[in-house]
């Protein structure tokens, strides 16, 4: 069987996830025992390896164009591209590696063990989110989903991202309607389904956490 060895709270984990699910692949989801080791790594039916998250985005676009999640449209792939480059690398470094990487162990997380969480730390990472999720709530009124009308890999992105976050109870969707309601469509998606299912010992969910409608 397709195997997927993931850590919990990586957003790429998640991502990879993500996209595994809507291109409808079987797979067998093993949590990572190395948290040291170069993660996700996805294995094929084949024996095939692809190690790390922009390999296994490279391989399941092109084994498995049927339900393309990055557009052939030029500009819109751009745009999805450039959404996907922002989620992972400015939102994961100036949020959720702030909150979810100093709340949660680092067995789950790959990052660097600590002694307590830094919670000057999460809070910079809380002003900074406060801060983005009315943008980010104007670009998916104005559009439907981040990078236009239908979901691309720039939505599952910033779904992995605010998933992990949102399992602490971190993301502000009161004070954000309308990203609020994205994120509704975007967990009642079936790929959804085994992010909600997570569960870390020691560590359980906020209570709306794998609610459809909250």
């Amino acid at each position: 069987m397709r195997r997927l060895t993931h850590l919990v709270f990586s957003p790429a984990s998640r991502l990879a996830r993500l996209m595994l699910g809507e291109k409808r692949l079987v797979v067998d989801p093993q949590t990572a025992e190395d948290a040291g080791a170069h993660l996700p790594l996805l294995i094929e039916l084949d024996g095939s390896r692809y190690e790390g998250l922009w390999a296994i985005v490279d391989h399941l676009e092109g084994a498995y164009p049927e339900d393309p999640l990055i557009p052939e449209n030029a500009a819109e792939r751009a745009e999805a591209l450039r959404w996907l480059d922002w989620t992972m690398a400015v939102l994961g470094e100036r949020v959720t590696r702030k909150i979810v990487y100093e709340k949660a162990s680092p067995r789950v997380t790959g990052a660097p063990s600590r002694s307590t969480p830094d919670m000057n730390v999460i809070r910079s990472g809380r002003e900074t989110l406060r801060e983005l999720m009315p943008k980010l709530g104007a670009m998916v009124e104005q559009r439907g989903n981040l990078a236009g009308r239908i979901c691309t890999i720039a939505d599952l992105a910033l779904a992995a991202q605010l998933s992990a976050l949102d399992y602490f109870g971190e993301a502000p969707w009161d004070a954000t309607p309308a990203m609020k309601e994205w994120y509704v469509r975007m967990k009642s998606r079936p790929s959804f389904r085994s992010l909600l299912a997570d569960r870390v010992p020691g560590q359980p969910p906020v209570a709306q956490y794998a609610e459809l409608d909250f």
